[in-house]
């Protein structure tokens, strides 16, 4: 068993594969214990992915952002990811707080140092790992370390709550240089109860923007394709002082079913 937070009224302990809560008042209204476990754990190959994808995963993603609401089943297919590229002769690690992640036990899992995990970021880049596994992406500091790893040569793969897919690229804007997204992250999972619902690559272009005109508005633009449809969902680009997500009318519709 590990302490993983410790305070005056609160104190989490990871058990094996069971996360424990306690919290005392004044930071609850009465003492309680509450103890979670996971419900599932899966395999990669039980997502029922396309050649494509799986072949994506392995030669090309070097930036993964895993996103989805809360109890969408983020953590457990970034679970699957890390089991599947130890399995491929990967070295992985995980950075988490607490380590609940359901992994092999060739994946060290680290927490954090003092409670800051840009300290295990510079380890990490010390140990050089093929892969981390980040669960969860939340304050500025942690984009910040996903940032540092990946542009140190690290592949990432970061967990992190959005509703829609374009809402986990929405929150790296302002966290680092517009064209540099692409470069950090270059790949977004959807995950929806379970399954995966919807796959984005993004790639940098110059061009005009989509519903412009004229030629000399061509600009740097960042393209979020739809992996599935073999489409531009959206373009992100600066006009004037304001980062525009643009939306590109799709022209066809086909659903993604594993």
């Amino acid at each position: 068993a590990f302490v993983e937070l410790e305070d005056v009224c609160v104190r989490v302990i990871q058990m094996e594969d069971v996360r424990i809560t306690i919290t005392m008042p004044p930071t609850s209204e009465a003492a309680e214990i509450t103890l979670v476990r996971p419900v599932a754990r899966k395999k990669l190959i039980d997502y029922k992915l396309p050649d494509s994808i799986v072949g994506r995963l392995e030669n090309d993603a070097q930036g993964i952002l895993i996103a989805g609401a809360p109890g969408a089943g983020k953590s457990t297919f970034a679970a699957a990811l890390a089991d599947f590229y130890i399995k491929d002769g990967s070295i992985v690690k995980t950075m988490e707080q607490p380590r609940d992640l359901q992994v092999d036990k060739r994946v060290t899992q680290y927490a954090p140092i003092e409670g800051d995990m840009s300290k295990i970021a510079d380890v990490l880049l010390l140990v050089r790992p093929d892969y981390t596994i980040y669960d969860e992406l939340r304050r500025d500091d942690d984009f910040s370390a996903f940032a540092d790893l990946r542009m140190g040569g690290v592949g990432m793969v970061g967990v992190v709550h959005a509703t829609k897919a374009i809402d986990a690229i929405q929150r790296l804007i302002h966290r680092m240089e517009l064209f540099m997204i692409p470069s950090v992250v270059d790949t977004v999972i959807f995950i929806e109860d379970g399954r995966i619902g919807e796959i984005y690559e993004m790639q940098m272009s110059v061009k005009v923007p989509d519903g412009m005109k004229e030629a000399d508005l061509a600009r740097p633009v960042i393209q979020v394709k739809d992996y599935i449809r073999k489409e531009i969902a959206f373009e992100i680009y600066t006009y004037g002082e304001q980062t525009v997500v643009m939306p590109i009318k799709s022209k066809k519709r086909e659903t993604f079913q594993n």
